[in-house]
């Protein structure tokens, strides 16, 4: 390893003892003595350059790949703006934060944003004001600099997905004049799902180390609200599903759940039986793959574990939604309040090891169809898949990973002056039982472990210094993981 990463090894040792690095420096042994010990910023981006030379060489389209792929059900406009901007000019006073399930007011939403931002951390939460929500809206599309945006994770992996001009996208969401006219014209849209009205969200984002009042960002990140009532009521899942019966996909990608939360428990607990039922008229050859995203209903989450999770083949998520996954059902580490820094790797594998385990098809006697989860933080990706189900997985976690490095910069390639490598050098493959130490190669960037008939593959992300958009990374990695991704079973999900 030390011969890999010379100028790395060369800094760490620096920070030890000062008896070994006098010993060190004394017979001239280490590296050329004290000047390579200075040098760990080029050390550290021939690091990164290593990892990005090595995806380009690993990365390799599966020898199947998906001609056709139907992505539903949550779609919209997204209005992005500065979120300290827009709320000074609401003038609302920063005071201290505090989280709120639902947002009923301006001071709710700068109570939750506050608490959000000041942990750097990304969340999205249901407006239930129709005429407050308005009226923020139309402060937020005048406001200097407001950008739109295709939004909705469906329309965002549907987007992502027509950048393949050999791969035909069927999107079916609450489609309204505006983002239609946005969308790539390779996405065919149903007609039923063509609406007069659009339904926008709004995403107040804020960069690294951006401050108002005492509070200070740790790094970029974004909140999300909306008063959507299509999209919480996945309102064109059924013409979604009908449509399938034409288009004839290989593939179904679904999202739109956790805005189904907002709506109300009750409300809720009817659509989400109904929607289970609809999902299950989809043929049982086509692999279908959720796209998770934040929630904060324990019930909600729980119901989903255990009624829509076995019904997919394939979930993609993030590290809080996968804490909050295994808080709701009280699964591993589910006593950690939050995460602290970047999630320990032990720990999130053994929370994916468990949901596969609990609610995956480990058994191949089980009812559950649930055999891929595809994790994503930002400093680094992992697939965990049953064996005998997926292939061409580690390129497609590299190629998530790439993505987003590529697209947090707003450039088509990595450019390694604009990244830096954050992952851990060396992890366990488990935190609470017994696991292997691991270390990363940058010359072979992905590292795999087994527990069980379960595979794990880790890749590290080159860390974008200054992210132009964080919007639809989620979405973006979940896709290209998807397009790199092959099906090896026979079987039937």
């Amino acid at each position: 390893t030390c011969t890999l990463l010379s100028g790395v090894c060369g800094s760490i040792m620096w920070r030890k003892a000062s008896a070994a690095l006098l010993l060190a420096l004394a017979v001239g042994y280490f590296y050329g003595g004290l000047p390579n010990f200075q040098t760990s910023p080029q050390s550290n981006s021939s690091l990164e350059r290593a990892i990005s030379a090595a995806w380009e060489a690993l990365i390799t389209l599966p020898s199947r790949q998906w001609s056709k792929v139907a992505v539903g059900v949550n779609a919209c406009v997204d209005v992005v703006v500065s979120g300290v901007g827009l709320l000074q000019a609401l003038a609302v006073d920063p005071g201290t934060g505090r989280d709120h399930d639902v947002l009923h007011s301006k001071e709710d939403l700068k109570d939750t944003f506050i608490h959000y931002m000041e942990r750097g951390a990304a969340a999205e939460r249901f407006f239930s004001d129709k005429e407050v929500f308005q009226r923020i809206a139309r402060a937020a599309a005048e406001y200097p600099g407001a950008k739109l945006y295709v939004g909705g994770n469906a329309a965002l992996i549907g987007q992502k997905f027509a950048t393949n001009p050999d791969l035909m996208v069927l999107l079916c969401g609450p489609v309204g004049p505006k983002l239609h006219q946005m969308l790539d014209e390779q996405i065919v849209v149903p007609p039923e799902s063509l609406q007069e009205t659009d339904e926008f969200h709004l995403i107040l984002e804020y960069k690294a180390g951006e401050k108002w009042a005492s509070i200070q960002a740790p790094q970029a990140n974004r909140f999300i609200f909306s008063h959507d009532v299509s999209n919480g009521a996945m309102s064109t899942l059924e013409t979604f599903v009908a449509s399938l019966e034409e288009f004839q996909p290989e593939l179904v990608v679904l999202s739109g759940f956790h805005m189904m939360e907002g709506q109300g428990r009750e409300l809720w607990g009817e659509r989400l039986k109904e929607a289970v039922a609809t999902i299950g008229d989809i043929p049982k050859d086509i692999p279908i793959h959720l796209e998770l995203a934040s929630m904060t209903d324990k019930d909600f989450m729980n119901r989903i574990m255990q009624e829509v999770l076995p019904v997919v083949s394939s979930i993609g998520l993030n590290e809080q939604e996968l804490l909050f996954l295994s808080q709701a059902a009280e699964g591993p580490h589910a006593a950690l309040p939050a995460w602290k820094g970047i999630p320990e790797v032990g720990r999130v594998s053994d929370i994916l090891f468990w949901i596969l385990e609990q609610h995956g098809r480990t058994d191949p006697s089980s009812e559950s169809d649930l055999t891929r989860i595809h994790f994503h933080t930002l400093a680094y990706h992992i697939l965990a898949t049953v064996d005998g189900y997926w292939g061409n997985q580690a390129a497609a976690v590299m190629a998530g990973a790439r993505v987003a490095s590529s697209q947090a910069c707003g450039l088509q390639a990595v450019d390694i002056s604009k990244v830096e490598l954050k992952a851990p050098l060396e992890f366990h493959s488990s935190h609470s039982g017994p696991g292997e130490q691991l270390s990363l190669n940058p010359e072979e960037p992905v590292t795999v472990w087994h527990r069980g008939n379960i595979t794990f593959h880790l890749s590290p992300v080159l860390v974008c210094k200054r992210p132009l958009r964080t919007v639809g990374l989620g979405d973006a990695i979940s896709a290209e993981g998807l397009v790199y991704s092959e099906i090896t079973s026979q079987q039937p999900f």
